[in-house]
């Protein structure tokens, strides 16, 4: 009997973690391999949880109970004889067994083996977008002892946020394994200084692009000593001090020598006296949102001319669009988690399984003659997870390749719609909701009783 052969996620999860890589990560750690629910078995379930849009623990089981994973199952008694029991609760006890490490190592495995296809000459398929958002937290006490809540003169608010920070593929949107911290209280952390640890989870070769709010001298020297080029946005006031008090002419550059401010010094002691990142100051106009120019100040480490510099800053956008994906699309926004060691395994898992549809995605576009931004997050991502089911259950080789390249036509159709010129209608905020008067309190029993005569 011809087994079926894997859905396509779980197919590229084999290949980029496959069951040796488990195997020896298991060795590693001295961990017993006991049990249907494995560490691969887990690690699938729990990104699968996170794409499909109801990925409750009983419809995760089904998976294992129902015989969808096929191979990736361990060989036990219980699963030949499809006796798997249907309570959710063995899987529950894994998830929280699951080490945290393996979470990690997952997470860069699977970025390493997709970004493999991606990098190449030319700088497009060498830059990284960095840009921080929040996420919101279960309101536990765990969670608010790692992640204080935020106060002002009213109080305490309930959810505990953190701060995250990304990097995505310009190209691809591949995103490395995230950083993050409190983003309130006395361990709270920056977006630049988490940037120094992301810096070391991309390529050798990556260039980094950030917006004004990482266009400062900790950022260029961390990135500096990683090895990795830079062009970011400056602050005018701070572009203008590099430049020796005189800004370059518009359509300009000028090679620059940036050192720490005393400010700089003082909030990073640990800079040597004679810290120094040498690069170029370009200034340009470009228009802005409204048809105004804006005047652009950027640094970098780059050796390209700056009319090309300039025009791929122009992308910066695209993080913006794939936090949306993540937050929106995968949920990310608020995590349900009770502990911040699940938080943690929700979280880069969720990445983990963004970069898979990422990948489809890839090959979609290819197949299109596409670029891979072009097409739709959300409608590759809609039509991958329709598929799985059907795809689970077609054993002969030839026909799963042919639906597979079907998978692939219906995924290319999901292409953004081209647009030109900007909005025609303005960005307003949306008005503040109406009011409503406080309930009155009914009056109580002794103030509606009569007062008795006096005697």
């Amino acid at each position: 009997m011809t087994l079926p052969k894997a859905p396509i996620l779980l197919d590229l999860f084999g290949r980029a973690v496959g069951p040796q890589w488990f195997d020896q990560m298991r060795q590693r750690l001295g961990l017993e391999a006991k049990g249907i629910y494995s560490l691969s078995v887990v690690v699938w379930l729990m990104m699968w949880q996170r794409l499909d849009g109801r990925g409750t623990l009983a419809m995760a089981v089904q998976q294992v109970v129902q015989g969808v994973l096929g191979d990736l199952l361990p060989q036990e008694k219980r699963v030949r004889e499809r006796r798997v029991s249907s309570n959710p609760g063995a899987l529950c006890r894994a998830r929280q067994r699951l080490p945290l490490m393996i979470v990690e190592m997952v997470c860069d495995e699977i970025f390493t083996k997709l970004m493999a296809a991606e990098l190449c000459l030319g700088l497009l398929a060498r830059l990284f977008l960095l840009d921080g958002s929040s996420m919101r937290l279960a309101h536990t006490p765990s969670l608010i002892a790692a992640y204080p809540l935020a106060s002002n003169l009213y109080g305490e608010t309930h959810w505990p946020v953190i701060r995250i920070l990304m990097a995505h593929h310009l190209g691809s949107g591949l995103a490395a394994r995230p950083c993050w911290g409190p983003m309130h209280g006395k361990q709270a952390v920056s977006e630049q200084a988490l940037a120094k640890q992301i810096l070391e989870r991309l390529p050798a070769d990556g260039v980094v692009m950030g917006d004004i709010n990482f266009g400062v001298f900790s950022v260029a020297w961390d990135a500096q000593q990683s090895h990795h080029p830079v062009l970011l946005r400056l602050q005018e006031a701070r572009a203008r001090r590099m430049a020796g008090g005189f800004l370059p002419p518009a359509h300009s550059e000028r090679w620059v020598e940036w050192r720490p401010s005393r400010d700089e010094r003082s909030a990073h002691p640990e800079l040597p006296a004679d810290a120094v990142v040498r690069g170029r100051l370009i200034v340009a106009h470009v228009e802005g949102e409204n048809g105004k120019p804006i005047q652009l100040c950027l640094f970098t480490t780059l050796e390209e001319p700056r009319e090309v510099l300039v025009e791929v800053y122009r992308r910066r956008w695209d993080i913006e669009l794939d936090i949306r994906s993540l937050k929106q699309t995968l949920r990310l926004h608020s995590l349900a988690s009770k502990s911040p060691e699940m938080v943690e395994k929700e979280l880069l898992l969720g990445f983990a399984g963004y970069n898979l549809v990422r990948s489809v995605q890839r090959e979609a576009a290819r197949l299109a003659n596409l670029e891979p931004k072009r097409l739709s997050f959300s409608r590759v991502q809609a039509v991958v997870m329709t598929a799985v089911p059907r795809l689970a259950t077609i054993a002969d080789a030839a026909q799963w390749e042919a639906e597979y390249q079907q998978v692939l036509r219906w995924a290319a159709q999901g292409k953004l719609p081209n647009r030109p010129r900007r909005r025609s209608y303005p960005r307003t905020v949306w008005g503040h909701g109406g009011t409503f008067p406080r309930h009155a309190r009914p009056p109580t029993a002794s103030a509606t009783e009569p007062q008795g005569s006096p005697s």
